[in-house]
């Protein structure tokens, strides 16, 4: 496959209004960073019928400063922006977007990847095109020039620009010429809306939430005109235009409020969600339903592909799954699932926060349709969620801080109450086991907020003590480790320092070697009795421990029980400890914070994953 340079996960937003369109850009923009941050740049039409294009290889707010300071043609209601995060070619401001045909008539922007970029881009300078930039993303504002040179309606033009594309995208294109604007999405997520203000087109309707009630989200070869009245085609079929849905996010949900960081403020909302959910699915989960109306055929095995800390996420469901009912699982890195081979009976469960991470859509493509596929998201309305057979809501609301937290809790709640439901619906367990189970689910809410408020008190002076350390590692057994896994991964993605996550029984097989004076080794202690001995080995090597775990722990945040103290006489729930995410997610934020990192968009990280 060809390697275009400059492809983007971005944010697009664009708007038709009847004022300065570029407050709107620039508000919508700075909501939309989440998704990437390299650049910035937006093209408003002048009143003129010109084009004002400003870029900045800085954050947005650097932008709004460039736009203020701007002199020239009075803009009007008509713009389109983008925030770019780049995963190859240089960071400059020729690679922002949005690009311009040869003679500044039609502006683009763009996300996604154009896998035949080269031979387009040869074939257009063949013909006299100039190219500004090195991103693949400049050849579709060249294919739409060349269509409007032929046929002057940029709708057609789009439709032919487009069905020239191989790859993913999704675009708005805009001519000053006479306002003229049109979108357009095939594999990558856009929304369009309208209301009082006018209309918007977004990446994600979070980022229109304040001027728009409700959107339409494209489907895959859909191309559209915004206007007076709006033109859909769908497949190069002119079409009604689809009902709009109900926005799922509040204005206001997209505030800090008195939270210092997006972070902090959705680490102290999962036990929030946590109780949200439940009040949705825990009396369905009890009696079967939650399955049964998902209408998917048994299963026998179950397969869990994901990517980062969905994947973190998946282990524990699939680890609660084989506690509940015995079934056997597979954990499948979505990047890595090309020899994979899945038997007969697997239902595939995708995770995706945004329901378009490339690596898990195209590993469900490689699987072709032989297996069934739940798919768990945070977006009903996403590319995952439209290739599933059916689909769970993790119902964790607006996530904008680029590291997930309350997104993990979400789906982990979410998806052990399905596995739950599906037992029943098995006759794999009956009610009453079902109803001490999602008993146990109601306890997290309070738990979460107990570990919380002892990390809290805890967790500064510990960082205070390893912030000067080059490394750290995550240790845990059983039930533990996913969590391990998950606090390693929050600490790398924060502070930029390396963390490994091992099961406490390698310790002697390799990783011991790593611990000196001084070494942090963060444990997360459920009670798993061997994990004393682990202790043990690595404070006799000098190594600075800190366990998080019950009475006498580092952070005691595992409120006790006694040894048996479940209803069907265990210990630790079939999900593990789920609250000692909380104080590992505050761990990380407290060192990055400690470090001078920016915890809300770390560096070299976006959302979503839109591209392999």
């Amino acid at each position: 496959m060809p390697d275009p340079k400059g492809r983007p996960m971005c944010g697009i937003i664009a708007a038709r209004v009847s004022d300065d369109v570029s407050p709107y850009l620039l508000d919508g923009l700075e909501r939309l960073e989440y998704r990437g941050y390299d650049s910035a740049g937006i093209a408003v039409r002048t009143a003129t019928g010109g084009t004002e294009t400003v870029r900045s290889v800085s954050r947005v707010g650097d932008l709004r400063t460039l736009v203020a300071a701007r002199s020239g043609d009075a803009l009007t209601g008509v713009g389109i922006g983008h925030t770019r995060w780049a995963t190859h070619g240089a960071v400059r401001e020729a690679n922002a977007h949005p690009h311009a045909d040869c003679g500044g008539r039609v502006s683009v922007v763009h996300n996604g990847i154009v896998e035949n970029a080269d031979e387009l881009r040869a074939t257009l300078e063949r013909q006299g095109h100039v190219f500004r930039s090195d991103v693949d993303s400049e050849v579709i504002a060249h294919l739409v020039e060349r269509a409007l040179a032929v046929d002057p309606d940029l709708m057609l033009a789009v439709q032919i620009a487009t069905a020239q594309l191989e790859g993913s995208w999704a675009v708005v294109v805009l001519d000053a010429r006479d306002g003229r604007m049109v979108v357009a999405a095939d594999r990558s997520p856009l929304v369009v809306a309208r209301s009082a203000r006018g209309d918007f087109v977004a990446s994600d309707v979070g980022a229109i939430a304040e001027w728009c009630e409700t959107f339409v989200a494209l489907r895959d070869g859909d191309v559209v005109e915004l206007g007076e009245s709006w033109t859909w085609s769908s497949g190069g079929v002119t079409v009604p235009v689809p009902f709009p849905t109900p926005s799922p996010f509040a204005a206001t949900a997209l505030d800090l409020g008195d939270h210092p960081d997006h972070m902090a403020k959705e680490i102290g909302e999962q036990p929030a969600v946590v109780s949200s959910i439940l009040e949705r699915v825990a009396r369905r989960a009890v009696d079967g339903s939650m399955w049964v109306g998902l209408g998917l055929p048994g299963f026998h095995r179950l397969a869990i592909v994901a990517c980062g800390t969905s994947l973190n996420a998946g282990h524990v469901i699939a680890t609660a799954l084989r506690g509940i009912g015995g079934v056997p699982t597979d954990i499948l890195v979505a990047s890595e699932a090309d020899q994979v081979v899945l038997g007969p009976g697997t239902l595939v469960v995708a995770i995706s926060q945004s329901g378009e991470t490339a690596d898990v859509l195209r590993a469900l493509d490689r699987f072709d349709d032989r297996h069934p596929v739940l798919a768990l998201t945070n977006n009903l309305h996403s590319s995952l969620a439209r290739r599933a057979d059916a689909v769970l809501d993790c119902h964790a609301g607006p996530e904008i801080g680029v590291a997930a937290t309350k997104t993990f809790t979400a789906q982990v709640v979410v998806g052990v109450a399905a596995m739950i439901a599906a037992m029943v619906a098995s006759g794999r367990i009956g009610t009453a086991r079902a109803a001490a189970l999602v008993g146990e689910l109601s306890e997290l809410p309070g738990r979460m907020e107990h570990a919380a408020a002892i990390a809290a008190e805890r967790v500064p002076l510990l960082v205070a003590n390893v912030r000067d350390a080059s490394g750290f590692l995550f240790l845990g057994r059983g039930q533990g480790l996913a969590y391990a896994a998950e606090g390693a991964l929050k600490l790398k993605e924060l502070s930029y320092r390396w963390a490994e996550a091992y099961p406490a029984g390698e310790l002697k097989h390799g990783p011991l070697a790593l611990v000196d004076e001084g070494t942090p080794v963060v444990v997360v202690d459920h009670g798993e009795h061997r994990l004393q001995a682990n202790i043990a080995e690595v404070r006799a090597r000098g190594g600075f421990v800190i366990t998080i775990g019950g009475e006498g722990s580092d952070i005691p945040a595992l409120a006790g029980r006694a040894s048996s103290g479940l209803t069907w006489g265990a210990s630790t729930a079939p999900w593990g400890p789920l609250e000692a995410v909380v104080p590992l997610q505050m761990l990380a934020r407290e060192l990055a914070l400690q470090l001078g990192c920016d915890v809300d968009k770390p560096r070299n990280l976006a959302k979503s994953v839109t591209v392999e």
